[in-house]
């Protein structure tokens, strides 16, 4: 597996050499991407992390350890390169020795020195100290490298404290630059000192110098011989003679055995040294009154002094609290409650009491401090934690979670009352009251696992949403922003870590965790209030009527006449989840979230609903939108602003719809797809319903504003009149083809955006509205076919018997009657038209239109009770040139009625008969071509636009 980065490489270190604690700056490439990232560096194979620095990618600061070798690599390890290489190496020198104390009669202070691997002052024991100067002469360090002297004295030491001391070695160290008389280099000089004898290799040095080292020398062995006995020597013949004296009043009471006898010589002293006593007393009566005075007062002086910090504890302790220096007050306190917590002496009683008094204030104000709201975390758990250190009675950190319980509740009732009382003003766009405790408190927007919600840039979008979804993202940003504090604050009174930073584990501390233990279902039951409230709150201003009349009457008032919109519901399940997602962050236990579960699932069901509703009206209104206008296919815009409505819609539905961690699709749910599938059936029906108003609305009902028409091929019949779909009939043609469009491609489509957004009964609802449409396009075709056909077909029988034509009687053909060719006209006519509107529609049209002619040609033919030759020919001509003129368009029916039209015509006799039948329908198919070819399929096509 290869690393993201290039092992570390040592290419510098600065001084290159030095004793162990020297602090060094190592430079290089690719030495970590941080503090965290550094995981070893060793010199000289001492490990140095401890001391280590980061500074940066090129630049590391510590200091070199002891190490067994005397030169060796750097190498630094990181957890993103490994461990690395080094271009160059650090040499390791050997550390001089504190040399110790000379002997002295006074007691000497420690003497601090600079600890480099701690950086602090410390001080250290006068024994391990060494003189600077053992000789006594000027020290001129070292221009003999250390490794010629390793060499030359092997196993050696110039340290003359170490028992391998060597002289030579030291002086050569130490003292290779004197200047003088020279001698040679090999010279030796003994120096006798106390029976020591020390050989010194001369190098460069005057012989006055020498001697005068060797001086210094003996005075340090003198003084170090007489020792102690200097200072006794002096005072021995007083010792003598009180020795003497003791020893001669032992040896005369012995031997005169009259040590109690009753006027004996000890008796007799005794009575003069009582004597003597009182009159010194009565000379020095009065000076030693004065010196007794003064050691009161020098006693007094000194016990102020020795325990200064006592009585200057009371003025501190009002001093540090004003400051805020609680931490000061706290040690300060502790010190003297170990010291003289127990105490008898009256005094210290009397000043610890005071230190008491002003603890117990102390206590009092963090108490009242740790109470008070707002308050941030990071105060809390300090305030906690010095009336921890207090030992201040009671359980504070409870105190303080109750108090923020409170607190947070309060906060969510005073939102939706300041809400409730900026509607009743009617302000849409007032701020809230400056002094709403909600400004107190600073709002964060909620976190995002881990983004946030992203509130449009203009600021005015605020104020144009709706009250109760500003109402419902200020209620969820206090509750974010103020229970993640609440969480955590609890968490550390569970753990101890609200009580000890260090996690050191004291009585006190262990009998809090457990009463915090006892109290798991009190704040169980704190947290479903918060939850619960905030729920009700939501449901007062979303969803009233999931509420009882006691509910509604503490979390409602809102003013519901004018429902959100599907749009704004979406919003606020948006924040909703963004609540729900930043508390289970906290890994609250879904139990106490499941009422924040319960509700997004009641609003996702609300919003579909809504939704499915605002769009039944806004299909309602698409019927004030149809403008009549055509395209290629014969279709209005209608049926495509419909399937838009409902796309639209459907998108709109994603994401409530959409399924997140924990909830259910809402569409698995009986109720709830049994009332979105009426829904969408009555969707379907009232768009159908509109097409059926548009049908049957006058002509004064018609916007001719945007009356036109698209032709879809040439004007073969004349020019057609620009207020062409302001007439009934095109505009039942125009729906017709609507509804065939509908049918064959709208429900289709929406068919398939259904199943995908997770609607299972889709094709129930397209099965349902398909036969509702089809129940349209048979009354809507049934009343074109009405409105065509009967003029034509009542002009058959006053034509066929104009000018007092009677079968019986009739002169012999010479062609086909008139009426016959306008019924062709009017029906080419009705071809234009619909030809015009949709292609499609033409056979269906021409073909129920035939129908209805050749029923009533077949009717007229039945009535007539008899024929003569010419009467049979002239109908038999009529009967044929219709029937083969309308060819392409005959249907079963209308092919049964043409033959018993002609059924019901005598049977022509003679060939004479036949051929001028014959030739008589050739000339009328001559005369009749352009309109005849009117009825030959697919003889035009439409226009591309």
């Amino acid at each position: 597996m290869s690393r993201a980065r290039q092992p570390p490489l040592v290419t510098g270190i600065s001084p290159n050499e030095g004793t162990p604690w020297t602090k060094v700056t190592i430079r290089g490439e690719n030495l970590g991407t941080g503090p965290s990232d550094l995981i070893g560096l060793s010199i000289c194979g001492h490990n140095c992390l401890l001391t280590s620095e980061w500074m940066s990618a090129s630049k590391i600061v510590c200091r070199v350890g002891p190490a067994k070798d005397d030169k060796g690599e750097i190498v630094v390890t990181t957890r993103s390169g490994g461990r690395g290489t080094s271009t160059v190496s650090f040499k390791l020198l050997k550390p001089e020795r504190i040399g110790i104390l000379d002997q002295s009669a006074v007691w000497v202070d420690e003497i601090n020195y600079y600890d480099m691997r701690t950086d602090r002052n410390k001080g250290i024991s006068p024994l391990s100290l060494r003189p600077s100067n053992p000789l006594g002469i000027e020290i001129d360090k070292g221009k003999v490298p250390l490794k010629d002297l390793e060499n030359m004295f092997p196993g050696m030491s110039g340290d003359f404290t170490s028992e391998n001391f060597s002289a030579t070695w030291y002086l050569m160290d130490n003292h290779s630059s004197t200047k003088s008389v020279h001698l040679p280099i090999h010279s030796f000089i003994c120096f006798v000192s106390a029976g020591c004898v020390m050989v010194c290799c001369v190098h460069c040095y005057s012989f006055e110098q020498l001697r005068l080292a060797v001086g210094n020398l003996k005075k340090q062995a003198s003084k170090k011989n007489e020792g102690s006995l200097a200072y006794v020597k002096g005072g021995l013949s007083t010792f003598f003679e009180a020795q003497d004296a003791l020893a001669a009043i032992h040896q005369k009471l012995e031997s005169d055995g009259t040590e109690k006898v009753e006027g004996s010589m000890t008796q007799r002293l005794e009575n003069i040294l009582n004597r003597a006593s009182e009159t010194a007393d009565t000379l020095f009566q009065e000076v030693l009154g004065r010196k007794d005075k003064a050691d009161s007062t020098r006693n007094a002086l000194n016990v102020l002094q020795r325990f200064k910090f006592l009585f200057n504890l009371p003025l501190n302790i009002e001093r540090n609290i004003q400051k805020g220096d609680y931490d000061v007050v706290i040690n300060d306190y502790e010190k003297a409650k170990s010291l003289f917590g127990n105490t008898e002496v009256p005094v210290f009683k009397k000043v610890y009491s005071e230190v008491e008094t002003r603890i117990e204030a102390l206590r009092k104000l963090l108490l009242d401090k740790l109470l008070e709201t707002p308050s941030t975390l990071h105060d809390q758990k300090r305030y906690i934690r010095y009336l921890s250190d207090l030992h201040a009675p009671g359980d504070p950190a409870w105190q303080c979670i109750i108090a923020q319980h409170k607190w947070i509740l309060q906060l969510m009732q005073n939102c939706k009352e300041d809400f409730i009382k900026e509607q009743k003003v009617g302000g849409v766009g007032l701020e809230l009251d400056r002094s709403s405790s909600l400004n107190k408190i600073n709002l964060s927007a909620p976190v995002k696992k881990g983004g946030s919600f992203q509130k449009p840039k203009d600021d005015s979008w605020h104020y144009k949403s709706p009250q109760q979804v500003r109402f419902v993202e200020k209620l969820s940003d206090v509750v974010i922003s103020q229970l993640p504090n609440f969480w955590k604050l609890w968490i550390s009174y569970v753990n101890g870590s609200l009580f000890s930073e260090t996690g050191e584990k004291s009585g006190q501390v262990e009998k809090l965790k457990k009463n915090a233990r006892q109290r798991q279902s009190d704040f169980k039951s704190m947290i479903e209030e918060v939850t619960r409230r905030l729920v009700q709150l939501v449901r007062g201003a979303l969803l009233p009527d999931s509420l009882t009349e006691m509910e509604l009457r503490r979390y409602g008032g809102w003013d519901t006449k004018t429902p959100l919109s599907g749009a704004w519901l979406t919003q606020v399940i948006h924040t909703v989840r963004l609540s729900h997602e930043a508390l289970s962050a906290l890994e609250i236990p879904n139990d106490l979230l499941q009422v924040i579960q319960d509700l997004l699932l009641d609003l996702r069901v609300h919003c579909l609903l809504t939704t499915l509703q605002h769009t039944e009206e806004d299909v309602k209104r698409l019927a004030e939108k149809e403008d009549w206008v055509v395209d290629n296919e014969g279709i209005t815009s209608l049926p495509a602003q419909f399937e838009q409505c409902m796309i639209q819609m459907l998108q709109s539905l994603k994401e409530p719809m959409e399924c997140k961690t924990g909830e259910i699709n809402i569409l698995n749910l009986e109720v709830v797809q049994d009332k979105a599938y009426e829904q969408c059936v009555s969707i379907m029906k009232i768009f159908i319903k509109c097409l059926e108003q548009l049908s049957s609305k006058t002509d004064g009902h018609i916007d001719m504003s945007h009356g036109s028409v698209d032709l879809a091929s040439p004007d073969l019949f004349g020019k057609i009149n620009e207020d062409f779909s302001s007439k009934p009939e095109q505009r039942l043609l125009i729906l017709l083809s609507n509804c065939h469009y509908l049918e064959r491609h709208t429900f289709l489509n929406l068919a398939e955006h259904l199943e995908k957004n997770g609607f299972t009964n889709a094709d129930k609802i397209i099965r349902v509205s398909t036969e509702a449409v089809r129940q349209l396009d048979d009354h809507l075709f049934e009343t074109y076919i009405e409105k065509k056909s009967d003029p034509i077909v009542g002009s058959l029988e006053p034509g066929i018997y104009a000018g007092y034509f009677d079968w019986k009687d009739c002169l012999p053909p010479t062609g086909v009657r008139s009426y016959l060719k306008e019924a062709l006209v009017d029906i080419i006519s009705v071809h234009a038209e619909v030809f015009t509107v949709s292609k499609e529609l033409v056979p269906r049209v021409l073909s129920k239109i035939i129908e209805a002619v050749a029923e009533e040609i077949s009717r007229l033919m039945q009535c007539v009770s008899s024929f003569s030759k010419n009467g049979a020919i002239q109908a038999r001509l009529e009967i044929c040139a219709l029937r083969e003129a309308v060819e392409p368009y005959l249907t079963s029916e209308s092919r049964i009625s043409f033959k018993q039209a002609i059924e019901a015509l005598p049977q022509l006799q003679s060939g004479a008969d036949k051929k001028l039948l014959e030739e008589l329908l050739n000339k009328f198919k001559s005369s009749m071509k352009l309109q005849l070819n009117c009825f030959k399929p697919a003889s035009f096509q439409p226009v591309k636009r």
